[in-house]
C-alpha cells in the first residue's frame, strides 16, 4: 500500500504530468512549485467560468450559479475600482458564511485588491485593533458587524462601508444591492503571485492577533497541493486494489458538493475548502450556523461529498439521534482540520459511513492551508498520523537549539515552501523569529516516520486549541490583568471531549479586593471574542507556582489542579 503510494507520487511529480514540479524564486528562496500552476487567484476564478450552468453557491432557499456568481463578482469589482481603490489596496470583510463572503473575496483577489478577513466573533476592541492595524479603504460587513462597528466608527471617519443583508442602512453606508448592480464585465488585471491576497489574522503570542500576509501564489499551491493529495490517494489505493483501470480521468472526477461549516476567514474554509472546490466546478452550501441535525438534511437534500470541520463536528453527526435517519450516502469523506482528528474518530467515520472514509489535513494560516494530509485506508492504518508533507513543502525537525534531528526523532517542526506566507504584517520581529532563512517554524512537536508521515505530538506555543481556534495564553492573561481586581494570573488549556481544549485560568485576587468569576467572565467579555472568555477559573490565595526566572509553572499548576474546584 506503502509502496504504490511512493510509486504514484513520484509518477504525479514527474515532468510531463499536470502536477509537473519545479523551482521558483521566491523573496531569495529556491523553492519548490508547480509549474502549471495558475498564476493568480484571479486564473483560478476566471477558470471556472465554463461551468457556467453548475450551482456554485446555496443558502438555504438562495443559489447562484457560475454565471450568476462571475456576474455578480464583476459588479463587486467595477464598483470597488470606482471608489478610488486601486491594486494593492486592502478591504475588510466582516461577516458570517453568507455567500456574498466568497463573492466578495473572488472579485476583490481577481483585481489585486488584498482581502482582510475580520473575526466575525469580535468585540468592538479587536475590531479596532484589526482595522486600524491593516488600514482597509472599505469594510463590507453584515448587519450584526456593522452593529459593532458603529461603536468604533469615531475612530474611522472616512472609511466607506458596504452593508450586506442589512435590513436599514443608516445613510453614510452602502446597500449591498447598489453595488451588484453596478453591472459590467471583470475588469482587467496583472497580478504579480507575491501580491497579498488577503490578510488573516492569527492570534497573537503578545496579545494582539497577527496579520498574516497569504499571497496569490500561495493560496493557488496550496489548492493545488490539496487535488495533488486526493488524486495521489485515490490512485495509489486503486493501484493497490488492481482497479486504478476504472478510475475516471481527472477532468471527469465527481463534482465536488463541499458543506461550509467553519468560519471562511480561516483558511480551513476558505482556502482549504471553497477555492479547491470552486476551480473543479463544485458546489458550496453554507450554513447560518453550526448545527449537526442542520447539516444531515443539506447532506441528503444537496449530495454532499465532503464535510470538513473540526472534529467536534464530526462526533456532533455521528451522535445526532437523527444519523440514520438521513441518507448520507453522498459523503466520501468526513473529518477536516483546524484540531487534530483523534484516533477513535477514525474508525467510528469509517463504520458510520456507507462510502465514505475519515480524512484530515494538518495545517496553518502561515502556509495558505495545509502542511499534510491523510485520508482513507491510510489514516486508518495510521490514525495517530497527521500524512506525509504536501510536494511543495520541505520538512524537518529541529532541537531547542535549531539543529536538526535524524529522522524518527522528536523535535520542532519546520517547513518551507512557495506557499509559506510573506510575513506578518507590521511585526518584521515577529516575522523573523517565525521564517528563518526560509524555514517556518510551525510552533508543534513532532516526528516523521520511515514513510514520511508526520505525528505531531505537542506544541511550543503558550496556545489553547479549541473548536479549531487558536488562543494565546499571552492575550488572556492580558485581558485578565486589565482588572484591577487581579494580583496574578496564568492562563492554560484544560482539555474537553468536544472542544478539544478550553480556556484556563489561575487567578489570585490583589489584597483587599473581592472578585466573582461572573464578575470575571463579563469584564473578559467586553474586551476579547466569547469563545476566549475562560471556561474554568480557579481563585487561589496564595501565590502561583513559578520557576527559578520567575515565570509561572503552568504545566505543574495545571496538573495540581481538580476541575471541581474550578468556578
Amino acid at each position: 500500500m506503502y509502496k504504490e503510494l511512493r510509486d504514484v507520487r513520484a509518477e504525479m511529480l514527474a515532468p510531463d504530468s499536470m502536477f509537473a514540479q519545479g523551482e521558483i524564486e521566491v523573496r531569495g528562496q529556491t523553492l519548490k512549485t508547480f509549474t502549471g500552476a495558475p498564476s493568480s487567484l484571479r486564473d483560478v476564478w476566471l477558470l471556472s467560468a465554463g461551468y457556467a450552468e453548475r450551482d456554485y453557491l446555496v443558502y438555504e432557499s438562495e443559489r447562484w450559479t457560475y454565471a450568476q456568481a462571475h456576474a455578480e463578482t464583476a459588479s463587486i469589482a467595477n464598483w470597488v475600482l470606482a471608489q478610488g481603490i486601486k491594486q494593492g489596496d486592502r478591504v475588510a470583510v466582516a461577516m458570517r458564511n453568507y455567500p456574498e463572503w466568497m463573492l466578495v473575496y473572488w472579485a476583490l483577489t481577481s483585481i489585486g485588491v488584498a482581502v482582510v478577513g475580520m473575526n466575525a466573533w469580535w468585540v468592538g476592541d479587536e475590531m479596532e485593533y484589526a482595522l486600524q492595524d491593516s488600514s482597509p479603504k472599505l469594510l463590507i460587513c453584515d448587519e450584526e458587524r456593522l452593529k459593532i462597528f458603529q461603536t468604533i466608527r469615531s475612530a474611522f471617519g472616512d472609511m466607506k462601508v458596504v452593508a450586506v443583508r442589512a435590513k436599514n442602512c443608516p445613510s453614510d453606508v452602502v446597500d449591498y444591492a447598489d453595488v451588484k448592480a453596478t453591472g459590467g464585465t471583470m475588469p482587467d488585471a496583472q497580478i504579480d503571485g507575491d501580491e497579498d491576497a488577503c490578510i488573516f489574522y492569527t492570534s497573537g503570542t503578545t496579545g494582539r492577533p497577527k496579520g498574516a500576509q497569504l499571497t496569490q501564489r500561495g493560496c493557488v499551491i496550496n489548492i493545488m497541493n490539496i487535488a495533488f493529495m486526493n488524486l495521489c490517494t485515490a490512485k495509489a489505493l486503486a493501484r493497490t486494489a488492481g482497479t486504478e483501470d476504472q478510475m475516471p480521468s481527472p477532468e471527469n472526477m465527481p463534482v465536488t458538493v463541499a458543506l461550509v461549516t467553519t468560519p471562511l476567514f480561516h483558511v480551513t474554509a476558505n482556502n482549504c475548502a471553497a477555492q479547491p472546490a470552486t476551480l473543479t466546478g463544485g458546489k458550496l452550501v453554507h450554513m447560518y450556523k453550526w448545527d449537526a441535525g442542520e447539516a444531515l438534511k443539506l447532506v441528503e437534500r444537496e449530495k454532499i461529498t465532503g464535510i470538513s470541520g473540526v472534529p467536534v463536528m464530526a462526533r456532533e453527526i455521528l451522535a445526532h439521534p437523527d444519523f440514520e435517519k438521513y441518507d448520507t450516502s453522498s459523503l466520501t469523506a468526513l473529518g477536516g482540520g483546524g484540531a487534530q482528528l483523534q484516533p477513535d474518530l477514525v474508525g467510528k467515520i469509517d463504520a458510520a459511513l456507507a462510502n465514505g472514509k475519515a480524512a484530515t489535513g494538518y495545517g496553518m494560516t502561515e502556509v495558505c492551508g495545509i502542511i499534510t494530509a491523510v485520508a482513507n485506508d491510510y489514516f486508518i492504518d495510521r490514525p495517530e498520523s497527521a500524512g506525509p508533507l504536501v510536494p511543495t513543502l520541505e520538512g524537518k525537525c529541529i532541537d531547542a537549539d535549531g539543529n536538526d534531528l535524524a529522522q524518527g526523532e522528536v523535535g520542532e517542526l519546520c517547513v518551507k515552501g512557495a506557499n509559506v506566507i510573506k510575513g506578518y504584517l507590521n511585526r518584521a520581529e515577529e516575522t523573523a523569529e517565525s521564517i528563518q532563512d526560509g524555514w517556518l517554524r510551525t510552533g508543534d512537536i513532532a516526528r516523521i516516520d520511515e514513510e514520511g508521515f508526520i505525528y505531531i505530538v505537542d506544541r511550543v506555543k503558550d496556545m489553547v486549541l479549541r473548536g479549531g481556534e487558536n488562543i494565546y495564553c499571552a492575550e488572556i492573561e492580558s485581558t485578565v490583568f486589565k482588572h484591577n481586581a487581579v494580583a496574578e494570573c496564568t492562563a492554560f488549556g484544560v482539555p474537553d471531549d468536544r472542544m478539544g481544549e478550553e480556556v484556563g485560568i489561575a487567578v489570585v485576587i490583589a489584597q483587599g479586593a473581592t472578585l466573582t468569576s461572573e464578575e470575571l467572565r463579563a469584564h473578559c467579555a467586553k474586551l476579547v471574542a466569547k469563545f476566549k472568555v475562560p471556561r474554568y477559573i480557579w481563585f487561589r490565595t496564595e501565590s502561583l507556582p513559578r520557576n527559578a526566572s520567575g515565570k509561572f509553572v503552568k504545566r505543574e499548576l495545571r496538573d495540581s489542579l481538580d476541575i471541581k474546584d474550578a468556578v
